[in-house]
């Protein structure tokens, strides 16, 4: 009998990855994910808590659902996710008409979770468990049970799970685990599948992809991950590969060079900083400093010069002065990123930072921030305006109110006239002729 899945995603594009995964899983036990709210048999919230604002949304659409429950009994609700880690069977006692909880490492529980509720051995079930020795499981071989056509032209595919970084601010260790990295094999196999599906582009994910390798399997240690990336981008078939996200203390020549060498990786890269004063990235425990940064972009920029660059920026780290802060606005005016990330600093369970007593006042992290992202939307709109004029590759991802739309090599959106008969997937050639600070239009040229 088919049932109805609806799946809310938070979050990072890590979460956005494990929601298609819960998909494919359940596929098997006949739920389509095709549901709203008001007609899915089961609703799953994939969880965020790597800020304040992502977990207050899910609690409050979580609050929401009680009176769907109250009208249709029938109705699963599942937490998953990091908050679903974090907070564990405490879940129940806010949200008593939740029935699953399920973290970072069981999801792959769901469907036998699932099987002995419908079976009545139990009311509801947590599985939290977080172990040293987990082994993310060949799930590539559900997609090869799926061989249909993919609906988008670019997946992730996710090559490791965890951090062994403990950022003073970052819940991650707490809530995804050790650091583990998936098998080559299992990577290739999944690149190669996707593919065969019609999948163009590949993302390869992980919270810390420059350390791929290191916590392999034995027979899988010599591999790092600018080896990695050159085997996927051998596949026949992988149009375009990009990745994310690094960390500047793991970025290495290596990496840097494929760059440069290799035609089908993108000429992005996001590689967050967090904060520009060395003074707070040492307290934030990130290893390393400005000047370390500052290095790493050059000698990125002197083997592929046009390559786009993005990051993560947290303004008002406890203990951050207003000299600190504009130490920040001084590295993004050295290195005048084509975009970031930006966010107040907010208090996250079981973080050091959490404990520290030198918080900023709300209304400075307020003022700080809104003069960042000023001043990166000038810069933003500066950079965007040096595509004017020029022809750029587009991977066209589909049709928006103003014509076609797709994706360069750079990651800018690109709004484009064209014929009906072009297929996300297609590659074509744009002339840009208008660059505003968040996207790009132009003319077909080929």
């Amino acid at each position: 009998m088919t049932k109805h899945l609806y799946i809310k995603t938070f979050g990072c594009q890590m979460n956005e990855r494990d929601s298609e995964i819960m998909a494919q899983l359940l596929s098997q036990e006949g739920y389509l994910a095709d549901a709203a709210v008001s007609e899915a048999d089961l609703v799953i919230l994939n969880t965020c808590s790597i800020r304040a604002k992502a977990e207050q949304k899910f609690f409050s659409l979580l609050g929401s659902l009680r009176q769907e429950k109250q009208r249709r009994p029938s109705l699963r609700i599942a937490v998953a996710g990091c908050v679903a880690q974090q907070e564990g069977e405490h879940i129940f006692e806010r949200m008593p008409h939740v029935d699953i909880v399920v973290g970072t490492q069981q999801f792959w529980q769901l469907p036998a979770i699932l099987r002995r509720l419908e079976q009545g051995k139990g009311r509801r079930e947590v599985a939290c468990g977080l172990a040293k020795d987990f082994v993310i499981p060949p799930f590539q071989k559900l997609l090869q049970e799926q061989p249909v056509a993919s609906s988008s032209p670019s997946k992730f595919v996710t090559i490791m799970q965890g951090c062994d970084n403990y950022c003073a601010y970052c819940v991650v260790p707490s809530t995804r685990g050790r650091e583990i990295s998936r098998p080559v094999v299992d990577i290739l196999e999944e690149v190669e599948l996707l593919v065969r599906q019609g999948v163009k582009e590949i993302t390869l994910l992980g919270q810390n992809v420059n350390s791929y390798g290191s916590t392999n399997p034995v027979a899988d240690k010599a591999t790092t991950f600018a080896d990695l990336l050159k085997m996927t981008a051998a596949l026949p078939g992988v149009l375009r590969l990009r990745f994310t996200t690094s960390n500047p203390q793991d970025l290495s020549t290596e990496l840097m060079q494929c760059f440069r060498d290799l035609p089908n990786l993108c000429p992005h890269f996001h590689l967050p900083v967090q904060a520009g004063s060395n003074a707070v990235l040492k307290r934030m425990h990130r290893k390393y400093t400005r000047e370390l940064y500052l290095d790493k972009v050059a000698e990125l920029r002197s083997f592929r010069p046009e390559i786009a660059l993005s990051t993560d920026v947290i303004v008002g780290f406890p203990g951050e002065t207003e000299e600190d802060f504009a130490q920040t606005i001084s590295l993004l005016e050295a290195v005048r990123f084509h975009g970031s990330f930006s966010f107040k600093y907010s208090d996250r369970p079981n973080t050091r930072s959490a404990a520290f007593s030198d918080k900023v006042d709300e209304q400075v992290k307020s003022e700080r921030l809104e003069r960042f992202q000023s001043r990166q939307n000038e810069i933003s709109l500066e950079r965007n305006q040096e595509f004017l004029g020029k022809s750029v590759e587009v991977m066209v991802e589909g049709r928006g109110d103003a014509g076609l739309k797709g994706r360069s090599g750079s990651n800018h959106i690109v709004h484009f006239a064209g014929p009906d008969q072009l297929q996300p997937g297609a590659l074509v050639m744009v002339t840009i002729n208008h660059a505003g600070q968040h996207s790009l239009k132009g003319e077909m040229t080929k």
